[in-house]
């Protein structure tokens, strides 16, 4: 229902430590030869380093973005021994054209992931190298509310339209730069008939089963998460955001979360804003996309944002 094409098909993107003599590529989005964002560089389809599992981290991307947009933490941590699982959301990615269903049924976002990590763990070449019992979810943005509700948060969205009805002004309720859909836009699809069913399935458990530990960057749509169950989350929560966002407003959206969360780490980098977690822009990225123009701390916010993952899911990950 989410995809523009009604197509029932899951895009899916795995990292995952490949063997040291593979040959590495450089991977951009844009043309090859004016490219817009450096993601990095990878070996496609190279033969795993070792023939063992690995720890997994299933992924989530922000609002309007992709798999590919957030390869720089993707191919950090298959450098660091872990298998990262990625989607490009339907109907709310930058790769096909988004959709209002896609906008706004966020909770949606968690079950692609358990969508994804049943399907690849059915691969006959990566399946055998995931260790079920070591998984972790992380996300930016609107990727950050889904690791959260991957966690077991729930689902209310109501407190989010009276929230932003109250607090018009807050980044939360503002139109995306990826989707010009105003507050009101989202708050009547949300109250229609036509996505009634799908709305009444909000507050339902959309927990990832055996999840051990959650990772968020920048969450997004805080205020729909229902209080008490961020504050009965057992799974442990490292928040990271940047104190310069005006996108998702710190006050209400990580920091919000962060006070709930039983034990939650949460990081807020001075000087960090809320597009420094997209991959590396490129001078024509700079030159021509908005976000990227106001993209002033990215190298701060990535080395920042991966050590600290690393040393989060080391610590809950590793055997």
């Amino acid at each position: 229902m989410r995809d523009a094409q009604h197509r029932n098909t899951l895009r899916i993107t795995v990292w995952y430590p490949a063997a040291s003599d593979a040959p590495e590529h450089p991977l951009v989005i844009g043309r090859p030869d004016k490219p817009l964002f450096d993601v990095g560089t990878v070996a496609p389809d190279a033969v795993f380093e070792r023939n063992k599992s690995y720890p997994v981290i299933m992924w989530s991307h922000g609002f309007g973005g992709t798999a590919r947009m957030m390869g720089w933490f993707g191919i950090a941590m298959a450098r660091d021994g872990y298998i990262v699982i990625a989607v490009d959301h339907p109907g709310n990615n930058g790769a096909d054209r988004m959709t209002m269903t896609g906008a706004v049924l966020w909770w949606d976002r968690a079950d692609d992931l358990r969508t994804a990590l049943d399907e690849v763990g059915r691969d006959p070449v990566i399946g055998p190298h995931l260790d079920s019992d070591r998984v972790g979810a992380a996300g930016f943005s609107a990727g950050g509310f889904a690791a959260l509700v991957a966690a077991g948060a729930k689902v209310d969205p109501t407190r989010w339209i009276r929230f932003c009805r109250e607090n018009p002004d807050d980044g939360d309720c503002q139109p995306n730069e990826e989707f010009a859909a105003t507050f009101d836009d989202q708050a009547k699809a949300l109250n229609s008939a036509e996505l009634a069913v799908d709305v009444a399935q909000a507050s339902q458990d959309h927990a990832l089963p055996r999840l051990r530990a959650v990772f968020a960057i920048a969450p997004a749509w805080v205020q729909a998460l229902c209080p008490a169950s961020l504050s009965g989350l057992r799974v442990p929560v490292h928040i990271v955001l940047g104190d310069a966002d005006n996108v998702e407003t710190p006050a209400t959206s990580g920091l919000a979360a962060g006070a709930l969360i039983p034990n939650a780490a949460v990081d807020l980098l001075p000087g960090v804003g809320h597009y420094d977690f997209l991959a590396t822009c490129t001078e024509l990225g700079r030159a021509n996309l908005p976000p990227c123009q106001s993209a002033h701390a990215q190298a701060k916010a990535h080395d920042y944002a991966i050590g600290a993952a690393q040393v989060f899911f080391d610590r809950f990950l590793r055997p």
